[in-house]
C-alpha cells in the first residue's frame, strides 16, 4: 500500500496501484459520482461555474460509453442565493428544509442549462431513507434509476431535504450515494470533494506525511486517517466518505475520493494520472439482500451476546439462538432489524428478528426446544437465521 510506514494492511506499491486503478478505471460502465456542497458553493451559494465543469465531465465518462449517475448537494445553498433572509431569523431546520424548497428547482434548472450545452439529458430522483428502507419501495427505486438510464439521460438525485426529518434521513449524501452505487450494482464510485485525498498523517505539521493512493481494505487505521485531513467539507465530512468508499466495497465496487474543483478532474483520473484517493472492492462481496439489511436499515434494537454466539456467527456463520442473547435493548417486532453486539458494545452484526423485543426477553439464554413451553407458541428455533445475518 502506498503508505510511508509499515501498516496492517497489504502493502501496495506505486506501480502496482496505478496498474489496479488503470483496470478498474477501463472496465468501470455505471458510474456513480457524488458532488457536495464544499464543491459545489461558494460565499455566494451554487458556483455556476463548477455546475459547468461538472456537467462537461460527466458529459465525457456518458459519451466513452459509460452510465452515470449524478448525486448532488447544494438545494439549501441555491436556495439562500435565490432570496434574502432577513436578519432576525435564525436558519434551524425547518429554515433550511423552506430554503431547500426554494433552491432545489434552481439548482436543478442550472444542471438542466449545463448538461444541454452537451446534448445530455438529465431527470431529478428525491429520496428519503425511508424510500430505501420498504424492501419494495428499495426495488422500485432501483428500477427507476435503470429505466432513466435506458432512456439515455443522467439521473441526478439529492436527499429530499423539505420533508426528510431526523428518523428519515440518510444522514449525508455520502451515504446516500455508496446505497445507489450498490442498489443500481455501479462499478464504481467516485466522490468529489475539497480535499486531494488521505494522508498517512497531517500534512501541515508532520513533513514526513505522504499522500494514500491505494487502499486495498477500509481497515481502523485507514478510518482514522481521515483525521489528517483539513477541509470545510459539508455535513459529511471525511470520515463518512471512507465509510462510504467501505460500503460500496462491500458491494463489490471501486471507490475514488479526490478534488472535485480540479478542471478536467476525471478526464484527468481516467487518463491515468495518479491523484486522489482509490478504494479497492472487497475480496468478498456481500449478496445483496445483505447489504440492505447491513447499510440500508436503520436498527430498531439491540442484542447483547455472549462470547461463545459471537464467536459462531464471526467463525463459523451460523443462526443467532436464544441460548446466546445476554440482554434485549428496545422495542422491536418481528422482522425489524436489530443490530448484535459483544459484552463491549462492538457491533458483530445485523440481522431480522424472528421474535419480538417482549419475547426475546423471555427466551433469552434458554435452549431452542424451550422455546414453545414458555411462549405457548413457535415460529423458530432461530432467533436471526444465518440467511438474515450480516456480520458487520
Amino acid at each position: 500500500m502506498a503508505i510511508g510506514k509499515k501498516t496492517s494492511q497489504q502493502r501496495i506499491s506505486h506501480e502496482e496501484g496505478l496498474f489496479l486503478r488503470q483496470t478498474y478505471f477501463d472496465k468501470a460502465k455505471r458510474i456513480v459520482v457524488k458532488v457536495g456542497s464544499a464543491v459545489l458553493t461558494d460565499e455566494h451559494g451554487v458556483d455556476d461555474d463548477v455546475i459547468a465543469n461538472i456537467a462537461r465531465e460527466l458529459s465525457f465518462l456518458k459519451n466513452s460509453g459509460r452510465e452515470v449517475i449524478l448525486v448532488s448537494s447544494g438545494a439549501v445553498a441555491a436556495g439562500k442565493r435565490k432570496i434574502t433572509i432577513p436578519d432576525n431569523v435564525e436558519i434551524g431546520l425547518i429554515e433550511k428544509q423552506a430554503l431547500a424548497a426554494i433552491g432545489q428547482p434552481s439548482l436543478m434548472q442550472s444542471y438542466v442549462e449545463a448538461f444541454a450545452k452537451f446534448d445530455q439529458s438529465v431527470a431529478q430522483v428525491l429520496l428519503t431513507h425511508s424510500d430505501l428502507q420498504s424492501r419494495d419501495r428499495y426495488l422500485r427505486v432501483r428500477n427507476t434509476i435503470l429505466a432513466l438510464l435506458r432512456f439515455n439521460t443522467i439521473p441526478i438525485l439529492n436527499e429530499n431535504d423539505t420533508v426528510a426529518v431526523e428518523e428519515l434521513r440518510f444522514g449525508d449524501n455520502d451515504t446516500l450515494a455508496a446505497l445507489i452505487a450498490n442498489l443500481i450494482e455501479a462499478d464504481m464510485f467516485i466522490c468529489l470533494t475539497d480535499v486531494v485525498g488521505l494522508y498517512t498523517a497531517n500534512p501541515l505539521t508532520d513533513s514526513s506525511a505522504r499522500p494514500v493512493y491505494t487502499v486495498s481494505s477500509v481497515t481502523r487505521e485507514v478510518e482514522a486517517m481521515a483525521g489528517n485531513v483539513k477541509s470545510s467539507l459539508g455535513t459529511g465530512g471525511m470520515q463518512s466518505k471512507i465509510r462510504a468508499a467501505k460500503i460500496v466495497s462491500n458491494g463489490g465496487g471501486s471507490s475514488f475520493i479526490g478534488p472535485g474543483r480540479e478542471d478536467s478532474i476525471l478526464q484527468h483520473l481516467f487518463g491515468g494520472e495518479m491523484i486522489g484517493t482509490f478504494f479497492l472492492p472487497a475480496k468478498d462481496k456481500i449478496k445483496p439482500r445483505k447489504q440492505w439489511i447491513a447499510h440500508v436499515l436503520h436498527p430498531q434494537g439491540f442484542l447483547v451476546l455472549d462470547q461463545g454466539a459471537c464467536r459462531a456467527i464471526r467463525e463459523r456463520g451460523c443462526s443467532l439462538l436464544p441460548s446466546g442473547i445476554k440482554e434485549v435493548r428496545g422495542d422491536f417486532g418481528i422482522g425489524d432489524a436489530v443490530h448484535c453486539v459483544d459484552n463491549k458494545g462492538q457491533v458483530v452484526a445485523a440481522g431480522l428478528t424472528n421474535y419480538t423485543s417482549a419475547n426475546l426477553n423471555t427466551i433469552k439464554q434458554h435452549h431452542s426446544h424451550d422455546i414453545e413451553a414458555l411462549l405457548g407458541m413457535k415460529d423458530s428455533d432461530e432467533v436471526i437465521h444465518r440467511d438474515n445475518l450480516v456480520l458487520l
